[in-house]
């Protein structure tokens, strides 16, 4: 019997793969199905289930494909009703897997439809819980994130409660536990870094597998939960109803286009252009109106956060060799629209003799000197819970997560100096905001890290024990 699991860190995602005896089952798989099936191949083995936790929010599963090219039998837990063939099973109903068994185990709470697979080995034995988003390392699963449903998230937390304490409390605490998210994901609030654990452990540890009543269960998993990313829903609903092939997706995504066909299709289409190569590189050079999300980072989810309309057309410049990367990545939260790349990138683009701009920097030294002597609009764009804990005397918190709906606060003909934790998200706030004509903003390099190097430590920094 082989168990692995297949990190993916952009998404904080598992998958995971479980072969016996020349059999495969692939549990929440990505989109693009070709890795599952290369090492099902290597191995000289056969996919025959695809096993669904639930229909995930935050990603849109690759159980379709797999199923489609492989022949494998996707399953859901009971209550689920998917508008395409798949077996939904029965609690407790055990799906043969060459020498060892799995056995389904409903757990509603996260969703209604939730359920844990439980992996039996050769003799019988209870080895590992496939939780999905029931239970992380370190938490549970949200309960605000079922599609469609007509109960609260304190009935889904009453739910999630007693699917914890009878279904999975009982087990032994030798029971590894592998779940779907870690560290970094929307689905829960304090997940760990660690990617799987003992049950034991987290019996211990797991502030959610705690001895406590029902109610208290309920305010504890629901206290702090913040509005969910706006694509969550539409990628529940596309895991659910279907989706368009992934080879068609990526056919067409990777079209190249020279300058004048970029041109056209931005101008007749109203397509958003996504710059996705170095943020350094963006700063020095890119196309008038142009969003920065760069590939090396959390490329996916900011997508899935800032870009609001899933069928939005999409053109975009990326390093060499990386256009396949970014499709990918773009179709792994359902955004299926990307019509091609620009041929040659930014140079292509100078070299024709179109307008570039410059996003204008400052360092965080000069800027700590500029502060301290007179006033300057200091836009925050880290999430509310990074501001709180500590900030910049005088900054004003404009979170990325809600930069559309939060703009109207700031004036287009002030100037901004903008800065998150590291670097990455100001770029991305910078470019959004000149993108709506907000053409005076200055990114502060090195972000929030860089300073706290700088005199405003001792002067100009709040925490939560001064604003007391």
């Amino acid at each position: 019997m082989k168990i692995e699991q297949m990190y993916t860190g952009c998404l904080a995602e598992a998958a995971y793969y479980i072969e016996s005896n020349g059999e495969v089952a692939i549990i929440d798989p990505l989109r693009d199905a070709a890795p599952y099936i290369e090492k099902a191949k290597q191995n000289g083995a056969q996919i025959k289930f695809v096993l669904e936790t639930h229909f995930h929010a935050d990603f849109v599963s690759g159980h379709l494909d797999l199923a489609e090219k492989t022949g494998a039998t996707i399953v859901y837990g009971p209550t689920a009703n998917p508008e395409f063939t798949a077996h939904v099973a029965t609690d407790n109903e055990i799906l043969k897997l060459g020498n060892v068994e799995i056995k389904v185990l409903h757990t509603p709470g996260h969703t209604m439809e939730s359920s844990t697979y439980l992996l039996l080995d050769e003799q019988g034995r209870e080895v590992a819980i496939f939780t999905g988003d029931t239970l992380f390392i370190g938490d549970v699963g949200r309960p605000d994130l079922a599609v469609k449903s007509d109960l609260s998230r304190e009935d889904l937390a009453g739910y999630l409660y007693d699917s914890i304490n009878q279904k999975i409390m009982s087990l032994p605490d030798s029971v590894i536990v592998y779940p779907n998210h870690g560290a970094g994901s929307a689905c829960g609030k304090n997940m760990s870094k660690e990617t799987f654990d003992t049950l034991g452990n987290q019996k211990k540890t797991n502030y959610a597998l705690q001895p406590m009543s029902k109610s208290a269960f309920i305010a504890a998993v629901t206290d702090g939960l913040v509005a969910p990313p706006q694509y969550f829903p539409k990628n529940a609903v596309m895991n659910k109803s279907g989706y368009e092939a992934f080879d068609n997706v990526l056919k067409k995504g990777l079209t190249p286009l020279s300058v004048g066909e970029f041109i056209t299709i931005r101008e007749s289409l109203n397509a958003l252009v996504i710059d996705t190569r170095k943020k350094e590189d963006y700063a020095k050079a890119h196309i008038p109106g142009s969003w920065f999300i760069g590939i090396e980072d959390s490329f996916a989810p900011w997508v899935g956060i800032l870009v609001e309309d899933l069928k939005k057309p999409i053109l975009f410049l990326s390093d060499k060799d990386s256009e396949c990367e970014v499709v990918t990545r773009l179709s792994r939260v359902g955004y299926d629209n990307a019509l091609g790349y620009l041929q040659g990138g930014i140079e292509a683009w100078v070299k024709a003799g179109e307008i570039v701009q410059k996003l204008e920097e400052i360092s965080a030294f000069e800027f700590a000197r500029k502060y301290a002597t007179k006033h300057l609009n200091l836009l925050d764009v880290r999430r509310r819970s990074e501001f709180e804990s500590k900030h910049i005397i005088g900054a004003e918190n404009l979170p990325l997560d809600f930069i559309h709906s939060e703009i109207t606060k700031i004036n287009a003909s002030e100037t901004y100096y903008v800065h998150c934790a590291g670097g990455y998200r100001s770029v991305i706030a910078c470019s959004v905001l000149k993108s709506k004509g907000f053409l005076n903003v200055v990114n502060i390099l090195g972000g929030f890290k860089s300073l706290k190097e700088t005199p405003l430590e001792r002067t100009q920094f709040k925490s939560p024990k001064t604003m007391l």
